[in-house]
């Protein structure tokens, strides 16, 4: 059955394609040609610079639109996708087009959480460029069509000093996220075990933001040694030519990356984090529901044996109960998550479109998520569909 037609639907996970002036429009004039910026080559693609050299993917898999048997992981130019990827106002048409009302996006250039800026030669410039694409999606990009785009933003997570400062402002002009690796040690940073983020999450909880932890974000995958296989770097672009190397192809990579959530929640569900933080909500961004069930019931198994001589875990409440109050999955289509989710918690379980990626159903997604739901209530479809992503994000609706 369809869904009823006052449900506007929310998606959790899609992605702005930045347009040409995002930097260059912003960042001060005295970092030169270092500030991001695109530059067509003599093969005819366009591509991100970013301090003198090529930065990032310039369009990540921007193919909504197009045959299956056109995707591929990188458009060649501005002229090879739809305009609704990098346009807010052709975007908004393209949401009307899907049955979608309002969307969160995450960035492309500088990956899923801008490791790209964390890497630079002059931390300034990336402190500057993260606060230039922050203002980019509040004052632009967010302030198109209010009610339409939940504000996502980037941190200089490198300095947590930093990171405290940009929370409190964006929080002040109306973010309600922002994302973050979801597997920091995994780039050289301490994990969530530690007390490394205590300031952050403390800004975090006071500024009622919530932490979207995207897969890949990190940028490797948590399950292979780096001693071993080569790791795809999800962000930049991909060369079929050296898939041979990694021992697998993109389809592999991609079907197993979701499981870096099921790293990251295990890592987060064991850690003092939601013990110090009471209030603080985690979102598995593009990490699918399906896992779930199983690694909840996984995780109390062995806690309930292996907590006796792991004092530094909470000794009282099972990971699981845990899990209820602070962590949030997302789906595009996930018919063993959608089956089990009273195993989940209707409560915890949110709706993505994910544009303009390949794992995106546009123009039709409001159809394929009612086909998927057809056989839930009304009531609980409109907590997936809706009404969940708004408490979560604290993003109700406009009068």
């Amino acid at each position: 059955m369809p869904l009823p037609d006052d449900v506007q639907v929310m998606s959790v996970d899609d992605h702005v394609i930045e347009h040409r002036g995002v930097w260059v429009d912003r960042v001060p004039s005295k970092f030169g040609d270092a500030i991001p910026h695109i530059e067509r080559l003599d093969d005819g693609n366009d591509w991100w610079f970013y301090e003198g050299h090529k930065a990032g993917n310039f369009a990540l898999n921007a193919v909504a639109g197009k045959p299956w048997d056109q995707f591929n992981t990188d458009p060649r130019t501005y002229d090879d996708m739809r305009p609704g990827c990098f346009d807010i106002a052709e975007r908004t048409k393209d949401m009307d087009a899907d049955g979608v009302w309002a969307q969160m996006c995450f960035p492309n250039m500088a990956g899923f959480a801008g490791r790209i800026f964390e890497s630079s030669a002059d931390k300034d410039l990336g402190h500057a460029c993260v606060v230039a694409y922050n203002d980019f999606i509040l004052d632009e990009w967010c302030g198109y069509a209010p009610g339409r785009q939940v504000p996502v933003m980037l941190l200089p997570y490198w300095d947590v000093e930093a990171s405290v400062r940009e929370v409190y402002r964006v929080a002040a002009k109306g973010a309600k996220t922002y994302t973050f690796p979801e597997l920091p040690h995994m780039r050289g940073f301490p994990s969530y075990h530690t007390s490394h983020w205590d300031p952050l999450f403390a800004a975090t909880q006071e500024t009622d933001l919530v932490v979207s932890i995207h897969f890949g974000s990190s940028g490797k995958s948590d399950m292979v040694p780096q001693g071993g296989m080569k790791v795809i770097h999800f962000g930049n672009a991909i060369d079929p030519a050296k898939l041979a190397d990694h021992q697998g192809n993109a389809i592999n990579d991609i079907a197993i990356m979701g499981l870096n959530s099921a790293f990251a929640m295990a890592q987060l569900l064991t850690s003092p984090v939601f013990h110090k933080f009471p209030r603080l909500r985690f979102a598995l961004s593009e990490g699918g529901i399906g896992w779930l069930p199983y690694m909840l019931e996984r995780i109390d198994y062995v806690w309930e044996r292996h907590r006796s001589y792991n004092p530094q875990v909470n000794q009282e409440i099972p990971p699981s109960v845990v899990f209820k109050d602070h962590i949030f999955g997302c789906f595009i289509s996930d018919a063993a998550g959608i089956a089990n989710r009273h195993l989940i918690g209707i409560d915890n379980i949110m709706f993505e479109s994910d544009y303009p990626h390949a794992d995106s159903n546009w123009p039709h997604s409001r159809k394929m998520l009612a086909e998927a739901l057809a056989d839930v209530p009304d009531d609980e479809a409109r907590k997936i569909a809706e009404d969940n992503a708004r408490r979560v994000f604290n993003f109700p609706r406009l009068a």
